[in-house]
């Protein structure tokens, strides 16, 4: 009976100090938790993508739960003004103004409308075709095509459309992962209630470009002396637009010999609901 008994006896005797030694262990040795920042880290959309400026939601939410005078709610571009919102709430902080900002591909050097200097054979991805001779590309400074972009972008907003990377803006939600990647840093974060935008991003001469691209800018200056309230300015043989100045008129992209300047058509205003229930219970009748 002992011979069953003692073994028994050791193995509880053991579990019990082993017990003992872990209760006291997580007592003294726990490491604090922030319910402030655990709150807050709730309240981001877990995207992790950076655009805040630092290395993830844990240390943004650290950050602000330690400096909530000194760092900004209102960093996060994927969460928006609601995220912005519940933080400045949980903190008790002016979550403060911030405009939504979208991604944009400056290339709008579609295969057909460019010209390539050789067939690449490698390991397809742009950073790597980048190494090699710039890319196939006889312009240097477009898109290359590969798509680094799309495999970065967690909301399916970015497409590679015959050999240029588009950008739906209505999936976009600022993230900049997509820029962060390209090696070209050809994709540029704009606001979103920007809607026209330079389409390409090469500073060859305006011949050079002429030779190798059908829609590269030419630096012709005739955007630069149709706009009215001196928002485009051409700078390194590229027209540039300034966001603050742009009122979006247009204007710039009538002049364009080019069609490389883009304006984005204005989203219809919804109709109010009361209007869309008479017109359906109207047809219905």
């Amino acid at each position: 009976m002992s011979a069953f008994v003692t073994p028994v006896v050791l193995v509880v005797g053991v579990g019990f100090i082993a017990a003992v030694i872990l209760t006291l262990a997580a007592k003294f040795m726990a490491v604090p938790v922030d319910e402030t920042a655990a709150h807050i880290r709730e309240a981001l959309p877990g995207a992790n993508c950076g655009a805040c400026g630092y290395a993830g939601c844990d240390d943004y939410a650290a950050a602000l739960a330690a400096d909530p005078q000194g760092v900004a709610p209102n960093l996060c571009t994927p969460g928006g003004a609601s995220v912005a919102s519940a933080i400045g709430t949980l903190l008790g902080v002016d979550a403060g103004a911030s405009d939504p900002m979208v991604a944009s591909v400056m290339c709008s050097g579609l295969t057909e409308l460019t010209k390539r200097d050789m067939e690449y054979q490698g390991y397809k991805t742009c950073a790597s075709v980048k190494q090699f001779f710039g890319g196939p590309n006889s312009c240097k400074y477009g898109c290359i095509g590969y798509g680094d972009c799309v495999e970065v972008c967690q909301y399916d907003a970015i497409h590679i459309c015959n050999g240029v990377a588009l950008v739906d803006r209505d999936n976009c939600v600022g993230c900049t992962l997509c820029a962060k990647e390209c090696p070209q840093g050809i994709i540029h974060m704009i606001p979103a209630k920007s809607r026209v935008f330079v389409s390409c991003s090469s500073k060859d001469t305006g011949k050079h470009t002429k030779d190798i691209c059908e829609v590269g800018c030419i630096a012709c200056k005739l955007c630069e002396k149709a706009c009215k309230f001196d928002a485009v300015h051409v700078v390194d043989n590229i027209a540039k637009i300034d966001p603050v100045k742009c009122v979006n008129c247009g204007l710039c992209a009538k002049a364009c010999p080019r069609d490389i300047i883009h304006m984005i058509p204005k989203p219809k205003a919804a109709k109010p609901a009361a209007a869309v229930a008479a017109k359906a219970e109207a047809a219905a009748q």
